[in-house]
């Protein structure tokens, strides 16, 4: 199903996910690209670990959409392969998306990967710039842009093509304001849905709504949002990020951060309360970025989708 189809005025919003490619202590600087049997063996179990993770989250809600993460300039994207088709094969979800990233990545490259989406039954992709990688000997400058991808994956497929929003404005922007005038231009070339950046104060989302619509922006915004499991991955995820949570938000994680059970119940609850508000708002979806586990996400729908 195509994010268009998917992402209609309904009853209830969507619930999306978004996961990632299991990392493995034994693989190589350069991913899988190279043969290491212990990476692979490692790699298939913790892939099947987060199969497992994803089943019981779907005997709580099966989720409309799966998101699927990239590593900037291909790295991990025999991961990403991977853990797409087993889905598909897996699970019955409406729709699968994977990422995609363009630094450091030349035209052929990129086109091959569609193509190979393609034959995975893929119609839906998250088009992203994506950081530079450390660990790659060739860097290609074929673009430089989002918006420069997403115009290509137009010009080459007919997948409906996802952007990411950023309600604090993205890290590398300026401003949010200049920001906004790049997210409009990705719109402008193709992208058809917007999945934001996680966010704890749901007034930024609303706010960055009300510029979105100020500035012509009218396609579907999906905002992201994120249970805390742990007080030093949530400080170190806002300095990657860039995002501001207020000091109330941090002052709850921060009492806790000594206590697992206790950090995660607060996750569980921000999230909640977060979920409830947006979908008090109409908004047309939820997409969670789980961190491969289902139990905080599946607390938080039965706690405001039932």
């Amino acid at each position: 199903m195509k994010l268009s189809e998917l992402y209609k005025k309904g009853d209830k919003p969507v619930v999306s996910i978004e996961i990632f490619p299991p990392k493995t202590k034994a693989e190589t600087p350069s991913g899988l690209n190279t043969p290491n049997i212990a990476a692979e063996a490692e790699l298939q179990k913790k892939n099947e670990e987060l199969f497992s993770e994803l089943s019981k989250l779907n005997s709580i809600l099966k989720p409309a959409l799966v998101s699927v993460t990239y590593g900037a300039g291909g790295l991990s994207r025999k991961k990403t392969d991977i853990i797409v088709e087993e889905i598909l094969k897996k699970f019955d979800y409406n729709a699968v998306m994977p990422h995609f990233t363009c630094v450091c990545s030349e035209k052929k490259f990129i086109e091959d990967y569609l193509n190979t989406l393609k034959t995975f039954g893929v119609e839906n992709i998250l088009a992203l710039k994506g950081d530079e990688p450390k660990d790659i000997e060739v860097c290609h400058r074929d673009f430089q842009y989002a918006y420069e991808l997403v115009d290509f994956i137009k010009s080459k497929t007919d997948f409906e093509i996802a952007v990411a929003g950023y309600p604090e404005g993205h890290i590398d922007a300026k401003s949010l304001e200049e920001d906004v005038k790049h997210l409009k231009n990705k719109v402008n070339k193709g992208g058809s849905v917007i999945f934001t950046q996680f966010f704890f104060e749901n007034d930024k989302f609303y706010k960055y709504l009300e510029l979105l619509e100020k500035n012509g922006v009218n396609v579907p915004v999906i905002p992201g949002l994120l249970p805390v499991v742990s007080y030093s991955g949530l400080m170190r995820m806002v300095q990657l990020s860039g995002i501001k949570p207020s000091a109330k938000v941090l002052n709850t994680f921060e009492k806790y951060k000594d206590s697992k059970e206790d950090i995660i119940k607060a996750g569980i609850e921000q999230a909640s309360i977060q979920a409830e508000n947006l979908i008090q708002n109409g908004v047309l979806g939820l997409h969670f970025y789980t961190l491969n586990k289902a139990y905080s996400v599946s607390k938080v729908l039965k706690n405001t989708y039932f």
